[in-house]
C-alpha cells in the first residue's frame, strides 16, 4: 500500500467513525458494480447516473413546473414516492418517456482509462 493510499484509507475510517458509513443504497450499488466488473472485466464498468439525495429536478411541461426530489431510495413527486424517474415522467406526460431523458439528465463521460493512467488529458 502506498503512503498516499494509506492516508486516504485512514481519513475515510476517521470520517466513518464520526459520520457513519455509506448509505445502504450506496453499498448495494458498489457491490453491484464490483460483481459486474468481476464478471465482465473493467471495460464493462458503467456507474450509470448518480443523483445525490436531496437534489431537486425541475422540468416545465404543458405550462406547469414539475419538481422531483431525489431520495435515498427513489424519488418524491407531488407528495408521492416513486421507484424511478420514468414512472414520474409517464405520469406527467401520459406517455412512456425515459425519466432521465425527460429531466435532461446525462451520463458524465469519463476519459479513457489508458489516457488517465498515462497522465494525459
Amino acid at each position: 500500500m502506498t503512503r498516499e493510499l494509506m492516508i486516504h484509507a485512514l481519513a475515510y475510517r476517521m470520517q466513518e467513525r464520526v459520520h457513519g458509513g455509506l448509505a445502504p443504497v450506496t453499498k448495494r450499488k458498489l457491490h453491484s458494480l464490483v460483481a459486474g466488473i468481476e464478471a465482465k472485466g473493467i471495460e464493462a464498468f458503467d456507474p450509470g447516473i448518480v443523483l445525490k439525495p436531496g437534489a431537486r429536478l425541475v422540468r416545465e411541461w404543458a405550462g406547469k413546473t414539475h419538481t422531483v426530489v431525489v431520495l435515498e431510495e427513489g424519488f418524491e413527486y407531488d407528495g408521492e414516492r416513486y421507484p424511478s424517474l420514468t414512472k414520474i415522467a409517464t405520469r406527467i406526460t401520459g406517455a412512456h418517456w425515459s425519466g432521465p431523458r425527460f429531466f435532461g439528465i446525462r451520463k458524465v463521460m469519463s476519459r479513457p482509462a489508458v489516457a488517465a493512467e498515462a497522465g494525459h488529458d
